[in-house]
């Protein structure tokens, strides 16, 4: 494919303009299936740019047996730029890469669903000379206008879901074809119905402090079986786990990890539901999750060195997001209501008394904002569609 460069950091998938910042270096960009990484990287394409896929059936072919087929395609065409999508399927490639890299001097831009398999069979990383970037699901910058608060709490932000004409039927069929695809055909468990069963179960776990014990028991599987699928989930980019802010602790924190599944429509879809469910026990961790997901594409894309925490102390204080690292250092609250109550400060205004210098928001389904002492209290949507004008 020989076009125009685009010179931009934004990428368009069907006209939604993507907020990635883009390496002059050579990167890998990861995200799970569905995030729109081929749409992103195809907007790439220059007139000396070579494009390979390994979801072609026949390119696939060509170049698992032959790996070397890469060097002698760069030294017909002399790419400038090579593009290489779902380099997972062919972790062998990375070593031609790496050798192209280092003698002809080219531009690599490397897509995948996960770096699982190539770190299980030993796959050449390039050690360090491409840089790591994540591709998320849509966030309500990228939307504008087309963002629906109420259709993200149900349906999440997977670009391929949210822009179907059935995101929910279209939300089932994505996690069936990621069990069958990604995780059964690749041989990553030996039981895909157990697996399904501790997805169903540990979707009760978002949002909330993980606890593998508990899981373990729950599912009736062993403690070391749990942690593997967990570890599967994070590698394949469908999970992450938070880390307990403990930087200069003043009080004793909490020691286990937070967990999320990567979009709130993943969250919705695994989550069942029966008549004994209350609402709100779903909606509250449908409502954090996607504040979650869109703090970890804002940092991703403009707050370098941020990392992303949850605060939480052996008394029970707890602020659900803390942002901290480079100039960044943000605590951000989340509520599942309309009308604040004098407690919902609480979590804050601990966090702010042994962190001073951090910046205190409480986000609420409500629609006036306003400011309480030290603390910013704004509206969920207006803080997702801006996240920079509270952040930055």
């Amino acid at each position: 494919m020989w076009v125009e460069q685009k010179r931009s950091k934004f990428a368009c998938m069907d006209e939604i303009k993507r907020h990635m910042q883009i390496p002059e270096t050579s990167f890998f960009l990861f995200g799970p299936r569905g995030t729109g990484k081929s749409t992103f990287v195809k907007s790439l394409i220059g007139k000396d740019t070579l494009y390979i896929d390994f979801l072609d059936p026949e390119t696939f072919r060509a170049y698992s047996a032959f790996p070397e087929t890469l060097l002698k395609t760069i030294d017909a065409l002399s790419p400038k730029q090579v593009i290489i999508d779902e380099v997972q399927k062919v972790p062998s490639i990375l070593d031609v890469v790496h050798k192209s890299m280092e003698e002809k001097k080219i531009r690599f831009i490397l897509t995948g669903s996960g770096a699982r398999k190539l770190k299980r069979e030993g796959a050449d990383l390039l050690g360090g000379r491409a840089v790591y970037c994540r591709m998320h699901a849509f966030t309500a910058g990228e939307l504008m206008s087309s963002f629906s608060l109420d259709k993200s709490l149900q349906t999440g932000l997977i670009p391929v879901v949210d822009r179907s004409k059935d995101p929910a039927r279209t939300l089932s069929s994505y996690v069936d074809i990621y069990l069958r695809e990604e995780i059964q055909a690749e041989g990553l468990v030996r039981n895909l119905g157990t697996f399904t069963r501790f997805l169903e179960i540990i979707s009760f776990s978002h949002g909330a402090v993980l606890n593998v014990s508990n899981l373990a028991r729950e599912c009736q599987l062993g403690r070391g079986m749990v942690t593997g699928y967990i570890d599967i989930l994070e590698d394949l980019l469908l999970a992450y786990r938070l880390p307990v802010f403990a930087k200069r602790a003043k009080r004793e924190t909490a020691s286990h990890p937070k967990f999320f599944l990567f979009d709130n429509g993943l969250y919705r879809r695994l989550r069942l539901r029966g008549p004994l469910d209350i609402e709100s026990e779903i909606s509250g961790p449908a409502l954090e999750g996607l504040v979650g997901q869109h703090l970890r594409a804002y940092s991703d894309f403009a707050l370098p060195g941020a990392m992303l925490y949850y605060w939480r102390t052996l008394a029970g204080n707890e602020v659900d997001f803390v942002l901290y690292g480079g100039k960044t250092f943000k605590a951000v609250e989340v509520k599942n209501t309309k009308v604040i109550r004098p407690k919902d400060y609480n979590g804050l205004v601990s966090f702010g008394d042994d962190y001073p210098e951090a910046g205190l928001i409480l986000l609420y389904m409500g629609t006036v904002p306003m400011k309480n002492r030290n603390i910013f209290v704004l509206p969920v949507e207006m803080f997702l569609r801006e996240p920079g004008r509270y952040l930055e």
